[in-house]
């Protein structure tokens, strides 16, 4: 019943015990896996990962991080790429003013360009946004006609996820919901309507307590799933299956995905 809404499987982090996490994360009772590929060297794993194992999907889109990299032809690896069965969705894609790897005016063309590409092919969005609340937003509300997706791995406040709500989008909560400093983030939760949640771990990043300081994995996601129902006064299998049907519904169930 449990789902791990985001992660990214393919890196190398997982090299050398790929097999067993994975083989682990079912024995722990994950339900369905999202490993997301930020990048052109981490498409072609994604796909042999979604294809491999029945109950891990795959998403693919250019990380702000990299925004610098993309042009016409990374284009068309993207669209290419996204025709697998089991791309489900678009991201993650966004804007990144903490680390700033690329020029912010270059992450904000690439964004609109990549919001323009996910809704031709029908594919719920993946929303990365780092310091960068107030130029997401907007974005957003100018060029996200469609509407649907998700804010993925959710840092800011209840008033801008308010907004995001308003747009129509899901709030995934990551591990830091488990941190001394979460306080804003479980007011977060405590707001967002059940059928609006998701949890995710961004493995192998945001490990949770206890196991902060080591490398992260997708059954890790039991633990802020628990933590998540103690903050919202939840029983922690109601909320799974909860989030599992928003999951379902979001990624698997939508069909929009348009064949192009």
């Amino acid at each position: 019943m449990f789902v791990d809404s985001h992660c990214h499987l393919e890196m190398e982090s997982f090299d050398r015990d790929l097999e067993q996490v994975i083989q682990k994360s079912i024995d722990e009772g994950l339900e369905y896996v999202l490993t997301v590929g930020t990048e052109e060297s981490y498409f072609e794993k994604v796909a042999q990962l979604i294809d491999r194992y029945p109950f891990i999907y795959g998403a693919i889109g250019i990380h702000p991080h990299n925004a610098g990299d993309f042009d016409g032809r990374l284009e068309k690896v993207v669209r290419q790429a996204a025709r697998h069965p089991k791309i489900v969705g678009y991201g993650e894609v966004g804007l990144d003013f903490f680390k700033n790897h690329s020029p912010k005016e270059t992450q904000k063309k690439v964004f609109v360009k990549q919001l323009a590409m996910a809704q031709d092919m029908g594919l719920p969005i993946i929303v990365h946004s780092r310091d960068a609340r107030q130029e997401t937003l907007e974005i957003l509300k100018s060029e996200y006609r469609v509407g649907g997706g998700v804010i993925h791995c959710y840092s800011y406040d209840l008033a801008a996820a308010k907004k995001f709500l308003e747009m129509g989008f899901h709030i995934s909560i990551p591990g830091t919901i488990t941190y001394k400093t979460a306080a804003a983030l479980k007011d977060v939760v405590r707001y967002v309507p059940p059928e609006r949640l998701l949890a995710e771990t961004d493995a192998p990043f945001l490990t949770p307590v206890p196991h902060r300081g080591k490398r992260n994995v997708p059954y890790y996601v039991k633990i802020t799933i628990d933590t998540m129902a103690k903050v919202r006064g939840m029983d922690v299998n109601a909320l799974a299956l909860l989030m599992r049907d928003n999951f379902s519904r979001l990624f698997l169930n939508s069909n929009t995905k348009k064949d192009i």
